[in-house]
């Protein structure tokens, strides 16, 4: 568990160097545009979901930003978890300034209180967060406790396969290879980087994170023991937040499942 207590001071110390600005407008965004901070796959899932006067949940929140948009779709309550402190507290800060019944916790997630149990109808989980986890059977069945009988867990993130592909601001990228993958899907080694919030900040950080890659199969298979029962994956070739060179080449960048508790 120690890696996780690093990667809390990871994510603080980065969100303490954000770029000025990031997020400043979130009120605003909040107010006048529709399911702001949410690609199109995931908006698409949500509002089927019926989420009118349900109580919601996400795991690994960040900065409230993408929980404070589902709000939109009519859920009575919402709630964030997240091991960052400073970014619990703006979450905080928005949501009351916002108006919306939204309550922010920092804490580790595989330590969860039991009074959350039977609490959420969904608990979401979207891009890179799940990455951050190196046992994702604890991850879920987390989940899974905090979930109603009937409630429904959301993972939205960047596929498997984006691991084997480097990145433009990689030693291994070739532009004029793009059809090339680098690195092993079955990887076991966690990844190590000073930053890994390059999309808010490009302090270069004292404090590692540190990583780890899932195949599809580990992802699946760890729901349906946490008893979770899958009922639908869609995976696309788009990707949603890492680089757009691999869009529309046949890769699967990025996917969408759905779980189900039993009820």
């Amino acid at each position: 568990m120690d890696y996780i207590k690093g990667n809390k001071q990871a994510w603080e110390e980065a969100f303490e160097h954000r770029h000025e600005g990031w997020c400043g407008d979130m009120l605003r965004r909040l107010q006048s545009e529709e399911l702001p901070y949410m690609n199109e796959m995931l908006k698409t899932a949500l509002r089927s979901l019926k989420l009118k006067n349900k109580a919601i949940a996400q795991f690994c929140c960040n900065n409230g930003r993408e929980l404070l948009s589902a709000m939109q779709l009519g859920a009575k309550a919402g709630y964030g978890f997240d091991i960052a402190e400073n970014m619990i507290a703006q979450a905080n800060e928005v949501a009351k300034q916002a108006k919306l019944n939204c309550t922010f916790t920092a804490r580790n997630i595989l330590e969860i209180g039991d009074e959350y149990n039977e609490t959420f109808d969904l608990v979401l989980f979207t891009i890179g967060a799940i990455t951050w986890f190196e046992d994702l059977e604890a991850l879920f069945s987390a989940a899974a406790r905090c979930l109603k009988p009937g409630g429904v867990l959301l993972l939205n993130d960047f596929h498997p396969f984006v691991c084997m592909l480097p990145l433009p601001d990689e030693d291994a990228f070739d532009p004029n290879a793009t059809n090339r993958v680098v690195y092993s899907y079955f990887r076991k080694d966690p990844w190590l980087e000073q930053n890994s919030g390059g999309y808010m900040t490009h302090h270069q950080n004292s404090h590692t994170f540190t990583s780890f890659s899932h195949t599809m199969g580990s992802i699946v298979n760890a729901a349906v023991a946490a008893g979770l029962q899958i009922q639908a994956l869609q995976e696309f070739d788009t990707d949603i937040g890492m680089t757009d060179v691999y869009n529309g080449k046949g890769f699967p960048l990025s996917f969408t499942l759905t779980a189900k508790k039993a009820g």
